[in-house]
Parts: C-alpha cells; structure tokens; sequence
C-alpha cells in the first residue's frame, strides 16, 4: 500500500485554494491512498473553512510564520499520517495538478528520494526577461553547490519519499527551495528533475516582491547552508585563494629583486605574509568545521532514528 499526501501551504487564499483543490489528481497508477493536507498558515479568510469542506485535512498554524515554516510543519505532519511520499504545490494553482503523476513516478520505480518539477522558464510569459535569466544562473549556481543536477532549484512543487521526509531539516525562515537542495547533495539523496507545466498566473508572488531582494535573500540561504553541510570545501577555498595571492607577491618581491638592482618592493612581501598567515587560519578554520560537520551528521543520524521511534516506523 502506498500513501500519498498532497500538501498545500496556505495563506489567505480564499479566491484560488478550491481551483486548485478541485484540479488535483483523485487517483493515480501505483498509489492506493491519496489525500490533501492545507497547512493554514494564519489566514485570515475563510482558506480554512473552504479547505474543511472540500474534505481536505488541514493543520492549523498561528499566528502567520511564513512559508518555510508551513512547509517544515507539513512534511513533519504527513509523516504522523504514515505518508510514504509527499508532494508539495503551491495554493494559487501555479503548477499543473496533473503532472503529480509525474513528479511520483521516480520515487514509486526507486529512482530518486526528492523529484523536483522544472518548469520551462523561458516560456513563462509573467516572468521578466531579467527573471527567467537570474532563474536559470542561480538554478546553474545551486548545481554546482549541492551536487545536484536540479534544472529548476526555486520550484515549490516537489515530491519527497518517506525517508528523504524524514532526513530533511530546515532552519531558515524565508525559503526551503535552496536549503533542502543542498542538504539533499551533502545527505547523498538521489535529486532528480522532470518537465512540468504551469497554468495562468492567479495573483503576483507573495515571496517574491522585489527581484534583487529575492536573490540577495536566496543567495545568503544558499551560502549559509553550504557552509553548514560543506564547511571544508568553503574555507578551503578560501585558503587556497588567499595563498595564491599571497604567493604571487612573493613571486612580485622575487621578480624586483633580481632585476631591479636589489630593490624587492618590501612591501610585496609585508601584504604576501599578510595573506599566506590568512590562508593558514583559513584552512585551520576548515579542519575545524570539518569536524563539526562529522559531529551534526553523527546527530543528524540520531534525530532520525529518534523520529522514527516516535512515528512507530
């Protein structure tokens, strides 16, 4: 038997929820249980009510505390449900119910832990050309980042196994997108990506209000995690940069001194021991987090085992 729990963050989306409600799948190949769960995130419309009556379930969040938050709680309530898989879409019907068939499908044939839908971004006429060309750089940025081949890294509709479910954290209080991904590449999960399609844009982002202030936002999630769950790789780079400028100035005093009469610019060598002492803390830094990292994912390991245990698994 396998159960599929369709969440739907949700705040104050009277006029959209039963479109989107009404446009979900009532049965799919391979999946003998379907049901809806909208994660009411302090609406103040009747979101609540029009969920109750459509006949889904709905789990109450007060006051308002922003969409990672509503996510976080949903995946830990589908889980409590005995979801074997997870699908995520947004309320205002942005993405085409009927590619949830397709978003399961790797995870019922064993391929992958998290499938991300990727919409054709260049094709999406609400999106500026700015937008779609700062999409698909910070989609190529999160790739190489996580480790992933994920198209369409800022895609809500996503599908998660049970254990993939259970092995996500997420800390941050603006977006899970980024944040999961790279989890998912440091946790070795399979991330895999399939087309999907969008319908008509209902309403503007609520997320996104202002461009650059999404990408600064997305860009600070994103590094923050990398350097949680990749703290070597981060500083190490740094030290190796930091070393080779400080050897190029080395190289600099060397040059001068052997073709300028012994006049060696002194000064090469001042910022060049400024520079290499940097990159040794540096990578001292990087052995540190390093071992820090091999102690979270020793309790990461438990907290999963722990969540296990309280869900009888």
């Amino acid at each position: 038997m396998t159960k599929l729990i369709i969440q739907i963050p949700c705040y104050n989306e009277e006029e959209h929820l039963l479109k989107t409600l009404n446009d979900l799948p009532k049965s799919i190949k391979g999946v003998t249980c379907i049901e809806v769960l909208v994660i009411n995130d302090g609406s103040t419309d009747k979101s609540a009510q029009i969920a109750r009556d459509w006949g889904a379930k709905v789990l109450e969040i007060k006051p308002n505390k922003g969409l990672a938050n509503a996510f976080r709680s949903g995946l830990q309530k589908s889980l409590e449900e005995n979801a074997d898989i997870i699908v995520n879409t947004d309320a205002d019907n942005q993405y085409s119910a009927n590619d949830i068939e397709k978003l399961i499908k790797p995870i019922l044939k064993n391929e992958a832990d998290i499938v991300v839908g990727a919409r054709d971004i260049f094709s999406i006429k609400e999106f500026s050309p700015l937008k779609k060309v700062l999409q698909k750089l910070g989609s190529q940025v999160l790739r190489l980042l996580s480790s992933t081949n994920v198209e369409d890294a800022p895609s809500g509709f996503r599908a998660f196994s049970k254990e993939a479910a259970l092995r996500l954290n997420v800390f941050d209080n603006y977006t899970y997108t980024m944040e999961t991904l790279v989890q998912a590449g440091a946790k070795g999960m399979r991330v895999v990506s399939v087309p999907i399609r969008v319908n008509p844009k209902l309403r503007d982002s609520r997320l996104v209000k202002n461009i650059f202030d999404y990408v600064l936002k997305s860009m600070k999630t994103t590094m923050r995690m990398f350097i949680v769950y990749r703290p070597f790789r981060f500083f190490i780079s740094l030290a190796l940069l930091f070393f080779i400028i400080g050897l190029c100035l080395v190289c600099r005093f060397v040059y001068f001194y052997f073709n300028a009469d012994g006049n060696g610019h002194i000064q090469s060598l001042i910022f060049a021991a400024v520079f290499i002492l940097t990159s040794v803390q540096l990578s001292i830094i990087a052995i540190i987090g390093d071992l820090l990292s091999i102690n979270r994912k020793l309790l990461e390991d438990i907290q999963t085992r722990v969540r296990k245990m309280n869900l009888k698994l």
